[in-house]
Order: structure tokens, then sequence, then C-alpha cells
């Protein structure tokens, strides 16, 4: 029997298996209320999938057929592409496996957040309490950009990259 392939956002993926996989409340019970704030609501920062690819070239042209537009990178090897809010990093000898990767302080657009953001120590020192062990760590004692990875249970690394400083303490 031959498989159809068939492409669907992942982060769409994502968002439904995520759904699919949710404990279902009582229709009785409270809701949780709506984050306050645009920071709660993107806690861990704006979202990428960064592939490994084995010809940065060729995945560019890939992905352009698909409406994907270049937003940055050396070229040489790695490239940011972007269709609207969707982002995906093409990285050629610098991943050794597909990553998804989060950005806090940074939007969506790839810009500075305007507003007071969750820093990537205090993720990293919440992510421990929760038993789970970055490798690389981030320095808790620094205080400029930073980063640390976790890896899921099939082997996959989860990137939390911060690209500005730690947010001010107000």
């Amino acid at each position: 029997m031959r498989l159809r392939r068939f492409a669907v956002p992942f982060a769409a993926v994502l968002v439904a298996a995520c759904a699919a996989s949710a404990p279902t409340a009582p229709a009785d019970a409270p809701t949780a209320p709506a984050p306050a704030t645009a920071a709660a609501a993107s806690a861990l920062g704006a979202f990428s999938v960064s592939l490994a690819v084995k010809d940065l070239a060729a995945s560019r042209a890939f992905y352009e057929k698909l409406g994907f537009t270049v937003a940055g990178g050396d070229g040489a090897r790695w490239q940011m592409l972007r269709q609207g809010d969707v982002v995906i990093g093409l990285f050629q000898g610098m991943f050794e496996r597909n990553t998804l990767t989060f950005n806090p302080g940074w939007t969506q657009q790839a810009t500075p957040l305007a507003h007071a953001f969750r820093d990537v120590r205090e993720l990293q020192a919440q992510l421990q309490a929760r038993g789970l062990q970055p490798a690389p760590a981030a320095d808790p004692a620094s205080t400029g950009p930073a980063y640390f990875v976790v890896t899921d249970p099939d082997g996959n690394p989860v990137l939390f990259d911060q690209h500005v400083g730690k947010p001010a303490v107000k």
C-alpha cells in the first residue's frame, strides 16, 4: 500500500496533538482565566522549527516553492525563512537533529518584546524544578543573551535561545 504524503503546518499538528491528549474537564468545571498579558501568553518566547539540512540551497529553494521568503541568515550555513508568523530555520552542519526552538524576549517577527518577559534563566530554573536537566545549561549568574537545551523522551532537542539580555527588575 502506498502512503500519501501531505503538508500540514507543524504548529497546527502540535496544537491538535496537545488538544487531543489534554484531559477533558466536566462541563460545569471552572475554566482557567485567559493570560493577563501578551508576556503570559508567550511565556516560552517566539517559536520556530530549526531543521538540520544536508544542502542549504536545495532546502531554501524547496521552502521558497511553499511560499516562504528569506528573513535572515548568512546564506552559507544557515538561513531563516518566514511565511507570515511561521518561521523555519535551515541549518547546514550546525545541528545534528531537527530542533524545536523558543526565543524568550523575542516576537514572532524577530524583534525584542516591548514588555517584560520570562528570562531564559528563570525558565531553566522552573524546568529544573520539574525534573528536567538542561544540557547544555545557561549560566544562572549571567545577564546577557543565553541559551539552554532540554531533550524530549524521543531524543528531540528543545532549544531555548534568548537573543536579548535579562529584563530589568522593577
